[in-house]
């Protein structure tokens, strides 16, 4: 086992000062003692973040590396903390609203990882419900100093923040009350003092929200901006932040063109094979909807179906095509409380008590669901995806400190990765049938449509033609989300928002997958160049012990 360094230590520290600091992350974490508070989201708490960065840094200057993990988190930390400063510096914070990442959600999603099985879990929760009010007028004030220095988020996102935080508001439809309303610790209904909690916390969460959608409604639309685009200033800083590496905008926006048009012409040629000649995508996806064998019924079908896919995977990938240590083979598939459309993975805790899960939010009045779509999307979110990916970093604790383990993520890296686990598995066979196949197509082809209207959009680019021309904009990029995503207008609609408030993110995955495939074929070829034979199952054990990096550190770890 390898002895922890001075390196690990400033790691370490930095790792507890943040979970000091913030009651969310220790509940994401699975530490306990603070699952009845919530974050200050103050603008007093971000400078004292970027203190801690910048005392962590200095830190990190004057302590050598003993060995190569060392070099690996001295260049990881210094990546992702100061590319942090240089958000914070640039006011980043003081405009973080949007549809999916903000803490309008960040201070909800929070409750769906709370442990909930006994009174002390219950009375933790009504106390964390009644620490709204506080915790979103600290990020109110945070979003009113931005507009006072002119750093304001699009009126769009402003308007998704009011229904958003309106509908947390609302009696009849508030996920509070429907939450509150499940409570049975240790099986029996709640105590007579415990329900009073429960309804007072209810009561603040909901005021809470209120008075957020309040203030957005009155304060922070009249001067929101209309324009969807951050400039490429921003994007260039948010693209290195999400790819982690630094890539040439310009080249990968033309490059998502030519992959966009590669995958359109895979996925052409495949439904003619499923529909018979002549066949659009449009035929068949018809086709496949039709078919009884790949349709389920319900969320608990869905949820049986998504776990037995996941186990399935598992058992055949362990020992083949990857050794899957024994705390990663089990995954909870999960339906969640949220009604999104999102599906997502929440990784393991340090000590395995909460399992990896993979989590899929139904939109209300969905029933009916179609396996062709999502085989690849349980793959990506459970083996070879996120659930071995994140998985390895928590087991591999001998090697990777806390820092490393558990907080260095980003999506380059991650979303990246999963991509490229969707592509592995038709490489390993998995994806045989024509169905299963034209749906990992059909997800491919929607992330490079997004690198294409997220550039496009942001940067200016030049639409194409057939949209009219000019410079793409939300209403070109929608007509562009429909030619090529196959799903029901909520969920387009809903992702649309979602890549123009939250620049960067939603290219991260094509090009993370991009940059992964680009790295492996290096590693093959510096194998061949030394006369050795490239395993793939080694380089695939080697860059997952490495943990989540940005991509730019990875490559140097892997190549030298």
């Amino acid at each position: 086992m390898r002895a922890a360094t001075p390196i690990d230590r400033i790691a370490e520290q930095h790792t507890r000062e943040l979970v000091d600091a913030s009651p969310v992350l220790a509940t994401t974490l699975g530490v306990p003692g603070r699952d009845h508070l919530l974050d200050d989201l103050s603008p007093d708490a971000h400078a004292a973040h970027a203190a801690l960065n910048r005392r962590t840094l200095d830190a990190l200057a004057g302590v050598a590396p003993v060995d190569a993990t060392d070099e690996v988190t001295v260049a990881a930390m210094r990546d992702r903390l100061g590319l942090d400063l240089e958000g914070f510096e640039a006011g980043d914070h003081l405009a973080d609203l949007n549809n999916i990442a903000s803490p309008l959600q960040g201070m909800r999603d929070v409750f769906d990882l709370m442990p909930s099985a006994t009174a002390e879990h219950w009375a933790a929760i009504a106390a964390r419900m009644s620490a709204l009010p506080e915790a979103l007028g600290q990020y109110a004030a945070t979003l009113r100093e931005g507009a006072r220095t002119g750093r304001l988020p699009a009126r769009r996102q402003v308007e998704l923040g009011i229904a958003e935080a309106g509908g947390l508001a609302d009696a009849a439809a508030s996920f509070f009350s429907a939450f509150a309303a499940t409570a049975r610790p240790d099986g029996a209904a709640p105590s007579d003092a415990l329900a009073a909690d429960l309804v007072r916390g209810v009561r603040d969460a909901r005021e809470g929200y209120a008075g957020l959608a309040r203030f957005l409604r009155e304060e922070l639309a009249p001067h929101a901006p209309d324009a969807d685009a951050v400039g490429r200033d921003r994007y260039q800083r948010a693209s290195r932040a999400f790819v982690g590496a630094t890539i040439d905008l310009d080249e990968t926006y033309a490059w998502g063109v030519d992959e966009l048009a590669r995958i359109t012409a895979e996925q052409e040629a495949l439904a003619v094979a499923i529909a018979g000649p002549g066949a659009s995508v449009t035929d068949a996806v018809a086709t496949l909807d039709a078919d009884p064998a790949r349709t389920l019924h319900g969320t608990d079908a869905l949820r049986q179906w998504m776990q037995v896919t996941a186990d399935e995977a598992i058992a055949e990938l362990d020992g083949v095509h990857f050794d899957i240590a024994a705390p990663l083979r089990t995954i909870e598939c999960m339906i969640a409380p949220t009604q999104s459309g999102g599906i997502y993975y929440t990784g393991p805790t340090d000590d395995w008590s909460r399992p990896g899960r993979m989590w899929w939010s139904v939109p209300a009045g969905v029933t009916t669901f179609n396996t062709w779509r999502e085989k690849t999307t349980v793959y990506h979110e459970g083996v070879p995806g996120h659930h071995l990916q994140l998985g390895q970093a928590v087991y591999n604790a001998a090697e990777l400190n806390w820092w490393r383990r558990q907080i260095c993520w980003m999506s380059g890296h991650g979303e990246g990765w999963a991509l490229y686990a969707e592509r592995l598995m038709e490489e390993f066979g998995f994806l045989e049938d024509d169905g299963d196949r034209f749906g990992m197509l059909d997800a491919q082809r929607m992330r490079a449509t997004r690198v294409v209207l997220d550039l496009g959009v942001h940067l200016g680019k030049p639409a194409f033609d057939r949209y009219g021309g000019g410079t793409w904009d939300y209403d070109k990029a929608w007509a562009l989300m429909k030619d090529n995503v196959a799903t029901d207008d909520g969920f387009l609609r809903f992702e649309l928002n979602r890549y123009m408030g939250w620049p960067g993110q939603a290219p991260s995955y094509k090009v993370g997958q991009r940059l992964w495939e680009d790295i492996r074929a290096q590693a093959s070829a510096a194998a061949r160049a030394r006369g050795k034979e490239f395993s793939l199952k080694d380089f695939h054990a080697r860059a997952l012990n490495l943990g989540s990096l940005p991509l730019d550190v990875l490559r140097g770890a892997i190549l030298g």
